[in-house]
C-alpha cells in the first residue's frame, strides 16, 4: 500500500472519530495498567465488569497487596488466565512500591521490567494515560493491518515497527485506537463487515466480504 492510500485511510478514521479513547474503564494511570494486564485474552467488556468490582475495593498497589492474590482472584475469576493475572499483579504492585513510589513509571524499559507487562501493555499504557505516539499492536491491529495491505508484518513486533514508520507523526496518538476500533467492530476476524467500511475503497484486501 503506497503512502497516499495510508494517508487517506488514516484521514477518513479521523474524520470519523476524531477523539478516540480505550474503551477499558479506568480513572489513574495505575487502574489502566491493571485494566490492560487483564485485557490479555480477554474483551474489554469483560475486563470492565471485573474492574468495576475490583477497583472499589483496590485501586492502589498498596490496596492491591492488602487484597493479596486470593482476593484478586475472588475478584478477577470470571476472565482468562485469572491465576497468573493475579501472581503478575501482585509482583508488579510490589515492584512499583519499590522502585517507583507506588507510581506506574512514564518509561518503556521501566513499565516493562514489570511483572506481565509486554510490549502491547507498555505502549497501550503510555499512549493512553501519557499520551504517547506509540502504537500498542494487538491481534485486533495485527489483523487490520495486515489485511488491508496498510502494514504487512509476520508478527505482532513487524508490524508495530512498520506501523511506527508509515504513520504520520499527526496521526500517532490516535491510530492506536482508530485500527483496534476497525478490528474489533468492522473488519472482524471471521468475516469483515466490508460493506459498512469506510475504507473499503482503499483496502487492499483480496477476499471483501459484502453479506446480503
Amino acid at each position: 500500500m503506497n503512502k497516499i492510500k495510508r494517508y487517506n485511510i488514516l484521514c477518513r478514521m479521523r474524520d470519523n472519530n476524531p477523539h478516540p479513547t480505550t474503551e477499558l474503564v479506568y480513572h489513574s494511570p495505575f487502574e489502566l495498567l491493571i485494566a490492560v494486564l487483564l485485557s490479555a485474552q480477554s474483551s474489554d467488556v469483560r475486563v470492565n465488569k471485573v474492574t468495576s468490582q475490583l477497583f472499589p475495593v483496590a485501586n492502589t498497589p498498596q490496596a492491591m497487596l492488602v487484597l493479596g492474590v486470593e482476593g484478586i482472584k475472588r475478584h478477577i475469576k470470571s476472565i482468562g488466565l485469572f491465576n497468573s493475572k493475579a501472581e503478575n499483579i501482585i509482583t508488579t504492585c510490589r515492584s512499583l512500591i519499590e522502585y517507583h513510589q507506588g507510581q506506574v513509571p512514564e518509561d518503556y524499559v521501566a513499565l516493562r521490567k514489570l511483572s506481565g507487562v509486554g510490549r502491547k501493555t507498555a505502549n497501550a499504557v503510555l499512549n493512553i494515560a501519557f499520551g504517547w505516539p506509540t502504537i500498542a499492536v494487538d491481534t485486533h491491529i495485527f489483523r487490520v493491518s495486515n489485511r488491508t495491505r496498510f502494514a504487512v508484518g509476520k508478527d505482532v513486533d513487524a508490524v508495530e515497527k512498520k506501523l511506527l514508520v508509515v504513520v504520520p507523526e499527526e496521526f500517532k496518538i490516535n491510530c492506536h485506537h482508530w485500527l483496534i476500533l476497525h478490528g474489533r467492530y468492522t473488519c472482524v476476524a471471521r468475516q469483515p463487515r466490508c460493506s459498512s467500511c469506510l475504507i473499503e475503497d482503499l483496502c487492499e484486501y483480496g477476499q471483501k466480504h459484502y453479506p446480503q
